[in-house]
């Protein structure tokens, strides 16, 4: 098995909901048979007739059916909630929450292990496997009281939000672990020194670039002494036949198939490596709740608060220059990646444009913007003193009293009530 279907089988691991249930059913089935023998070679019995006991595990596998019905409903609820109100590409996560999978199963096994029972009691009842049913099936009414609290904790926008985030601030981490330094230099343009154009390797399928294998392709560039080049950034899109791979210096024995299986494609991308995604789906929440439809400010405010501090987390870090060497020190491996700029630019844009009539929105990226150039070095200044040169722009030209102006033009960490003190020091 190769990256990619690695790659791919542990993404359709984590992003289904069927699979623990489905697990679930086949450990009640084997739990029921191991318990009943243990019992029935220890003569171990319940002093109930079984009559009741068939009327106790009938009404424990009927209730515990409607729960799982229930739940599939809520889930069900939660996605189309979660995509209409929110933004379609926060969906994965609902299928991704590990609390739901796993309330979800208990709910299965225990209908699975209760008619199972049910099904094996004759002249006695056992009294392990029934007593496991009976407070199996209190365990499910406390899971499913705690199952409905989190699906509705869940589907507020200062959740999702705070989900996004924090899975955002851990790939910003892992993808630049490198705080920022005066050292870094710019990175000169790829050379081709023996003139000679470089081998082009095209996509097969359709599909956003949802990953790659860094220390594959590097190991794939020293066995064939070579470069190689990853053409799409992670997050692009790119079709049948669009150039993927760029072979510099020989490889003459690399294949083709050998660098496709080095990349995974989807449908839709994905956080693992691809840290705009995060800021992309917090601006869409945003976008969505400044629509005329929604006109709803203070939840764009709330995806501002957190592209401010993951802003903050990009800006203090290096974003690497997309190069690996070789312990030689040759280059072997070159990708793209995003850089200060287009962290910036996707952060403030649109929720600029969309947010253009509410003073709130204004004052908040404001407050962003200001506090970014504060705190962060120096180098990173330009962008954010162009954004607030834009900003000022868009509210004389949205607000035409003067009063009005002046308010947009407060910075204003809460939007509304809570100024933004301008440290010139």
């Amino acid at each position: 098995m190769n990256w990619r279907q690695r790659y791919h089988l542990r993404l359709y691991f984590r992003s289904s909901l069927w699979i623990l249930p489905a697990i679930s059913i086949v450990a009640a089935l084997l739990s029921v048979r191991l318990l009943m023998r243990y019992e029935e070679a220890t003569g171990s019995h319940i002093d109930i007739s079984t009559e009741n006991v068939r009327a106790i595990m009938s009404t424990i596998a009927g209730s515990t059916f409607t729960l799982v019905v229930l739940v599939s409903s809520a889930v069900l609820l939660a996605v189309q909630l979660a995509g209409a109100q929110l933004t379609p590409r926060i969906i994965a996560m609902v299928y991704r929450n590990p609390y739901q999978k796993s309330a979800f199963s208990v709910f299965v096994f225990t209908f699975t292990f209760s008619a199972a029972l049910l099904l094996r009691i004759d002249k006695t009842a056992p009294r392990i496997a029934s007593y496991a049913a009976a407070y199996g099936f209190l365990l499910d009414i406390a899971l499913f009281i705690l199952f409905i609290d989190n699906v509705g904790k869940m589907l507020r926008p200062s959740s999702a939000a705070a989900a996004v985030a924090k899975f955002g601030r851990v790939v910003i981490r892992s993808v630049y672990p490198v705080l920022l330094g005066d050292d870094v230099v710019a990175v000169a343009p790829i050379r081709n020194d023996n003139h000679r154009q470089p081998r082009t390797v095209s996509s097969a399928i359709d599909g956003a670039v949802l990953a790659f294998d860094h220390t594959g392709l590097v190991t794939l560039a020293q066995r064939h002494d070579c470069m190689i080049e990853l053409v799409p950034e992670v997050g692009q899109f790119i079709a049948e036949g669009d150039p993927l791979f760029r072979v510099y210096h020989g490889g003459a024995g690399l294949t083709d198939v050998a660098l496709r299986n080095s990349v995974a494609h989807g449908a839709e991308r994905t956080l693992e490596q691809d840290p705009l995604f995060a800021f992309r789906i917090l601006v869409d929440i945003a976008a969505k709740a400044l629509s005329p439809a929604i006109n709803d400010p203070t939840t764009a405010v709330l995806a501002i608060d957190h592209i401010h501090y993951l802003l903050r987390e990009v800006g203090k870090r290096h974003l690497g220059d997309g190069r690996v060497t070789d312990q030689g020190g040759r280059l072997r491996l070159v990708y793209r990646t995003p850089n200060w700029e287009d962290f910036v630019q996707l952060g403030v844009t649109e929720i600029r444009h969309y947010g253009r009539d509410s003073i709130q929105v204004q004052r908040r990226l404001r407050a962003m913007l200001e506090d970014l150039r504060q705190t962060l070095a120096p180098r990173r200044a330009p962008v954010l003193q162009q954004e607030l040169a834009l900003l000022t722009t868009s509210t004389k030209r949205t607000f035409h009293d003067l009063a009005d102006q002046t308010l947009a033009e407060t910075a204003d960490l809460q939007g509304m009530g809570g100024r933004y003190e301008v440290n010139e020091n």
